[in-house]
């Protein structure tokens, strides 16, 4: 029992995906996800470079040589070593569900529900489009959406379909493959303005909440782009409408003393950690109970191994999940992520977005969708994804920064 091989690919079909395969040496193949949005050759390297440090091991002992990926990294953490360490973390556990013959959730105590309450991403330019958006998702049986709205005034809105910089396909006005990042050599620089925004969100939400009623469940992203005091004066002005959550609603990977502020003026459920990649960066979040909902994907986040006890201890203060999960990770990060949902205690909901079909080419899924649900096939062993290496080669990789964001006056902001 040894691996014999590990194979790094980079292919974009729709979007840019870097995909790990680990090959044991009586032919039993594993796939991990390393896709890094906007600088995926980054993690493409480094997957290459410790690649020749995993032959020869035995591919059974996956805590030993996540330790030994961890530990024996001079520098540690961050987003490149860590996503690069869950793409071989996630093969190995997919290689061993494979070899038992069950579902990658059954090695991690089994189910836990019978399906996965997920929710979907609408938009609008204006109330029109965003009701078209919302019912398109109810028309499929989607119980929960995103809720992001155009800035009046503001040429590029994030999370918005039809605003200047989303690539969306002919005629989804309610299914898009959102992609921040457009094709070209350098980021595209887009304006930002907070007063516009606290004014004209809170009316949104009025708005949706009057026309579709209490039961939709309704999240927001704000995608770190408030002070600390704007964004506790904003969560206190949705309070009204009921979030499930307010995503990212200050930049407190940067400091988490700045959800204490928010916290202190509002009952708005907080979800954060899109940016976070480290048990260590959560140890202060989770211990003063500064969030309600861990946002990381186990893409980002060390694999099934890291993610599991950032997740096990969240238990204890009572934090659910509600992992990252758009087409800025591949289905095989995306199935990684259902995994582990299906098996954890603290489960909240999870993201999803539609891929493209030349996306579903390359990664051939078994997971279905069914009434605001994803469900998994308890008869497919490990993560339920293939990969097909000949059409991932039609697709070859095209730069696509993340955009940049400026003030009016020009002053560099979060993006």
């Amino acid at each position: 029992m040894a691996i014999a091989k590990a194979e790094v690919f980079v292919t974009s079909p729709g979007r840019n995906f870097v995909v790990l395969r680990i090959t044991t040496d009586d032919g039993i193949v594993g796939l991990g996800d390393a896709t890094l949005n906007g600088k995926e050759l980054v993690t493409a390297e480094y997957l290459k470079s410790i690649a020749p440090f995993l032959i020869g091991k035995n591919e059974d002992n996956i805590e030993d040589i996540w330790q030994y990926l961890y530990k024996g990294a001079y520098w540690r953490r961050g987003p490149v070593t860590m996503a690069s360490i869950s793409a071989v973390d996630v093969a190995l556990w997919d290689i061993k569900a494979k070899k038992a013959g069950v579902p990658l959730y059954d090695l991690l105590g089994g189910a836990s529900r019978r399906g996965l309450l997920v929710y979907a991403h609408a938009s609008g330019v204006d109330y029109p489009s965003l009701y078209d958006s919302i019912d398109g998702y109810l028309d499929k049986g989607f119980k929960a959406v995103r809720v992001q709205f155009a800035l009046p005034g503001i040429p590029s809105t994030y999370g918005v379909a039809a605003s200047a910089n989303a690539k969306t396909g002919k005629g989804e006005s309610s299914r898009y493959d959102f992609e921040p990042a457009r094709r070209s050599q350098v980021p595209v620089e887009e304006v930002w303005d907070a007063q516009t925004y606290m004014t004209t969100l809170p009316k949104v939400f009025e708005n949706v909440r009057n026309k579709y009623g209490d039961q939709l469940l309704l999240l927001h992203d704000a995608h770190h782009r408030m002070s600390p005091n704007q964004a506790a004066a904003f969560a206190k002005r949705i309070e009204p409408y009921n979030l499930f959550w307010l995503e990212d609603c200050t930049p407190a990977e940067e400091n988490p003393n700045y959800l204490r502020v928010v916290r202190e003026h509002t009952t708005t459920p907080l979800a954060i950690g899109e940016t976070i990649n480290s048990y260590t960066d959560y140890l202060q979040l989770i211990r003063e109970n500064l969030i309600d909902y861990v946002r990381s994907a186990v893409t980002h986040t060390g694999g099934i191994t890291h993610m599991k006890k950032i997740m096990s201890y969240a238990e204890f203060y009572g934090i659910k999940s509600g992992f990252h999960g758009p087409t800025d990770i591949s289905p095989v990060g995306q199935a990684a992520n259902f995994q582990l949902d299906m098996a954890i205690p603290n489960f909240g909901i999870q993201e999803v977005m539609q891929y493209t079909p030349q996306t579903l080419d390359v990664f051939h899924t078994s997971f279905t969708l069914e009434d605001g649900y994803v469900h998994l096939d308890a008869k497919k062993p490990g993560l339920g994804v293939d990969f097909d290496e000949k059409e991932a080669a039609k697709y070859p990789y095209q730069p696509a920064p993340l955009p940049v964001d400026r003030l009016l006056d020009g002053t560099m902001h979060e993006w």
